[in-house]
C-alpha cells in the first residue's frame, strides 16, 4: 500500500488496511514482492496530481496488479482509467468492499470505472460515513490481532506505523466553498463522527501505544454543526484528553472565521488539549480572500492572533497561504507581507495557485504568469523562513514539555514541542539522561535554536 497526501488519507488508509485483513489480504512491506499494488492517491493540487501518477506508473512497472483509490481517482474516474489502463481505478464507494475489489483485480476482472460526480449531493456523503454504516451491519467479531475490534470504533483501522502519535478523523467532507478548492466536490459535504466513536477509537489507539492524537477533518471548527451542536468540539476535546494514556491532543484544519472565544478558552485552558493552532488564513488581503470566497484581512487575522496568545503566550500557531492567486496585487501581496512580519507564526505553508477542474476560480480573469507565480512562492518562502526562525529564537530560554519520538543515542533525542505538530512544524532535539523511550514527555528548557528547530535540555 502506498499512501499520498494528508492526514485524513493516512487514516482512510488503515481503515482500508484493516479491511483488507479481514478479507484475507496480507500487507506486504516496502520492497517485497507484492500480487497487488494499491495507491490511496491525492488530487488536491496539480504536483500531488502529478505524484499519485508517478506512483500508480511505478507500481505498474513492479510487475504487480495495480488499483488505485482515494481523492484522485474519486475525483477523475473514468477520464483516469482512460489515460492509466494499467490501472484499476475504484471509487470511494468501493471502501466498504475493498478486499472482494482486489480479488477482482488480481483474478484480472476489470470494473468499469465510475463517472466523477459532485458528492455533495449524495447520501451517505462520505468514504467515512459509508464505512461506519456498512461496519454498524457487518459481522467484525473475528478480525485479525491489532485490527480495532467491533466493540470498538465503528471504523475498523489497522495502523500501518508504530509511532507514538497517530490522527483521528473526527468528520469528513466540506460544506464550505472556497472558489480555488474542489475537495467538497470529491469528498462530498461534511460529516461529523459522533462522539462516542471517536471516544472509542482514542481508546483502541491508547492502547496501540499512541500518546499523542492529531484531530483531523477538512474543517474541525464545523465539527459537531450536522449533529445540532455547533459547540461540540468544546465538549469532546476534554473527553478525548482524558482517555487514559492520551497525553495529548491536537486539533489541525480551524477556519478563522469560525473560531470561538469558547473553542480559544477550551485550546489554551484544558489540560492535555495542547495549546495550537492550526488556521487556515490562506492569504491576509480582502479583496483576495474575497474573491477566494473566504472570510478575513490583515486587521481581522491580527486581531484573531492576539487573541489567541493573551490566552496562551506560547500558544503554537501555523498557516498556510497561496500566492498568485487571480488578480493578485502588489498592493495584496505588500498586506500579506505586513501580515507575516507582524503576526509571528510558528509555522508556514507558502503555496503558489493552480488553476483546479471544476472550481469557480478557474474561470476569473487576471491570471498570474506561472513564472511570476514561482517567483512570488520563492519571495514568500524566504520570508516565512525568516519568521519561523525568528519566533524559534525568541522560545529560546522558554520551558516546554517534548514527547520523545526516537532515541538518538549518547544522551539524544529527537522529540516535538507542544507548538509542533507532527510532520509539519520542525522538532525539538532532547539532551537528557540515557533511558527515556518513545512516549516520554519530559519537561525541558530551550537552549538553542536552528532555523524552525529547537534544542532543549532537561
Amino acid at each position: 500500500m502506498v499512501t499520498l497526501g494528508c492526514a485524513r488519507n493516512e487514516v482512510d488508509s488503515e481503515e482500508l488496511a484493516a479491511r483488507l485483513s479481514a478479507g484475507g489480504w496480507t500487507l506486504r512491506g516496502e520492497g517485497e514482492q507484492a500480487d497487488v499494488v494499491l495507491v490511496n492517491t491525492c488530487g488536491f493540487i496539480q504536483a500531488a496530481k502529478q505524484e499519485s501518477i508517478d506512483e500508480l506508473l511505478a507500481a505498474a512497472d513492479s510487475g504487480a496488479k495495480v488499483a488505485a483509490v482515494g481523492c484522485l481517482a474519486e475525483r477523475y474516474g473514468a477520464e483516469l482509467a482512460g489515460e492509466l489502463p494499467e490501472a484499476q481505478v475504484l471509487s470511494f464507494d468501493d471502501y466498504a468492499d475493498i478486499a472482494a475489489r482486489l480479488d477482482d483485480v488480481l483474478a484480472g476482472k476489470r470494473r468499469p470505472a465510475h463517472v466523477a460526480r459532485d458528492r455533495r449531493s449524495l447520501l451517505p456523503v462520505s468514504p467515512a460515513h459509508r464505512q461506519q454504516a456498512h461496519a454498524a451491519k457487518a459481522d467484525l467479531t473475528d478480525l485479525p490481532p491489532g485490527v480495532a475490534p467491533a466493540s470498538g470504533p465503528r471504523v475498523v483501522r489497522r495502523r500501518l506505523t508504530a509511532g507514538v502519535t497517530a490522527p483521528l478523523k473526527i468528520a469528513s467532507g466540506c460544506d464550505r466553498r472556497c472558489s480555488f478548492c474542489a475537495i467538497p466536490a470529491f469528498r462530498g459535504a461534511f460529516v461529523s463522527r459522533r462522539p462516542p466513536e471517536l471516544l472509542a477509537e482514542a481508546e483502541w489507539l491508547a492502547g496501540q501505544g499512541v500518546r499523542e492524537l492529531l484531530l483531523v477533518s477538512e474543517n474541525s471548527t464545523s465539527y459537531g454543526k450536522d449533529l445540532g451542536d455547533l459547540r461540540l468540539l468544546e465538549t469532546v476535546l476534554p473527553e478525548l484528553a482524558g482517555v487514559d494514556g492520551i497525553a495529548r491532543v491536537r486539533v489541525s484544519y480551524l477556519q478563522p472565521a469560525e473560531v470561538r472565544p469558547g473553542l480559544i478558552d477550551v485550546l489554551t485552558s484544558t489540560p492535555g488539549v495542547v495549546p495550537y493552532f492550526d488556521l487556515s488564513f490562506q492569504h491576509a488581503s480582502g479583496p483576495v480572500l474575497r474573491a477566494m470566497r473566504r472570510f478575513g484581512d490583515r486587521e481581522r487575522f491580527t486581531d484573531l492572533v492576539e487573541r489567541v496568545r493573551q490566552a496562551c503566550p506560547w500558544a503554537g500557531i501555523r498557516s498556510n497561504f497561496i500566492v498568485g492567486f487571480p488578480g493578485e496585487t502588489a498592493a495584496d501581496l505588500s498586506e500579506l507581507e505586513l501580515f507575516l512580519s507582524s503576526a509571528r507564526l510558528d509555522a508556514i505553508g507558502i503555496f503558489g495557485y493552480s488553476d483546479e477542474d471544476g472550481t469557480e476560480a478557474a474561470g476569473l480573469a487576471g491570471k498570474v504568469d506561472e513564472d511570476e507565480i514561482a517567483r512570488r512562492v520563492g519571495e514568500f518562502a524566504g520570508i516565512a523562513d525568516e519568521v519561523m526562525a525568528q519566533r524559534a529564537a525568541d522560545r529560546v530560554g522558554e520551558t516546554v514539555e517534548v514527547l520523545v519520538e526516537d532515541v538518538l543515542g549518547a544522551g539524544r533525542y529527537e522529540g516535538r514541542a507542544a507548538h509542533q505538530a507532527p510532520e509539519v512544524d520542525g522538532s525539538t532535539t532532547l539532551l537528557a539522561d540515557d533511558g527515556l523511550v518513545p512516549g516520554d514527555i519530559v519537561t525541558a528548557r530551550v537552549v538553542e535554536s536552528d532555523g524552525a528547530d529547537l534544542v532543549a535540555r532537561a
